[in-house]
């Protein structure tokens, strides 16, 4: 019988809203400037098409509302940035997805953070470089829980709103996305075979900013769910 060298690691998951079942997180794919406004906020062109970058699985944190989640301020930036998100949970193995069929397999839907070393991410856009340091790293992807898209439908339009101590800083809606849902299933299902338990962050409206130790974020999507953590101080001590 084959066995393993080390102990298996713990499986990823993100909460159900209204349920004790847990969601399987396998993979974490992320949308770059998807809203006009953010995309020239960067000064990047909003004719662009999609693309895409990766989190590890493991970089999910739990953020339910009133779950006291803090996420240690992570290392080697000083420009840390929130980005809020709605999160596509998908449910059905597909490849090269029609996209009249991409909303097939969707399982449900959440609110997410995208947290961003953004510093490093303008150093590795001058170098030429991957945005790995910037956006893969430890705790990145708070997520709230899923609700399944049987319950909530498939949302075309509905405030994304972030707020840093009770301050609005991100407000927009899922009607200004330049590629909605289907387009984003079907085109990131042309590069990869998208499989149960892989998220995609639909990329975030404009108003990112820096946020700090100490601070609290809050935000959500209406008719999908609300987010809350706080951002904590360094941590001296590796997980």
């Amino acid at each position: 019988m084959t066995g393993f060298v080390l102990p298996l690691p713990a499986t990823p998951s993100v909460a159900v809203s209204g349920s004790p079942e847990r969601f399987a997180v396998r993979r974490i794919f992320c949308v770059g400037r998807n809203y006009a406004a953010h995309a020239r906020e960067l000064g990047n062109d909003e004719r662009d098409p999609p693309f895409f970058f990766t989190k590890p699985g493991d970089a999910v944190v739990d953020a339910a509302v009133g779950s006291g989640t803090t996420i240690p301020y992570p290392p080697l930036t000083q420009n840390l940035h929130h980005e809020i998100e709605l999160v596509v949970a998908i449910g059905r193995a597909g490849f090269r997805i029609p996209r009249e069929r991409a909303l097939d397999h969707v399982w449900g839907y959440g609110v997410g953070v995208d947290l961003t070393r953004r510093d490093l991410q303008d150093e590795a856009k001058k170098a030429a470089r991957p945005w790995d340091w910037s956006k893969a790293f430890d705790r990145s992807a708070p997520c709230g829980p899923l609700v399944p898209a049987q319950k909530s439908g498939h949302p075309e339009k509905g405030r994304v709103w972030l707020a840093v101590d009770g301050e609005i800083r991100q407000d927009g809606d899922l009607a200004e996305l330049i590629w909605p849902v289907p387009d984003i299933v079907s085109i990131c299902s042309e590069a990869v075979e998208l499989l149960p338990g892989d998220l995609i962050f639909t990329g975030t409206p404009a108003g990112v900013g820096a946020v700090g130790p100490g601070e609290k974020i809050t935000g959500g999507v209406d008719g999908i769910g609300e987010i809350e953590l706080t951002i904590g101080q360094p941590s001296p001590m590796i997980r």
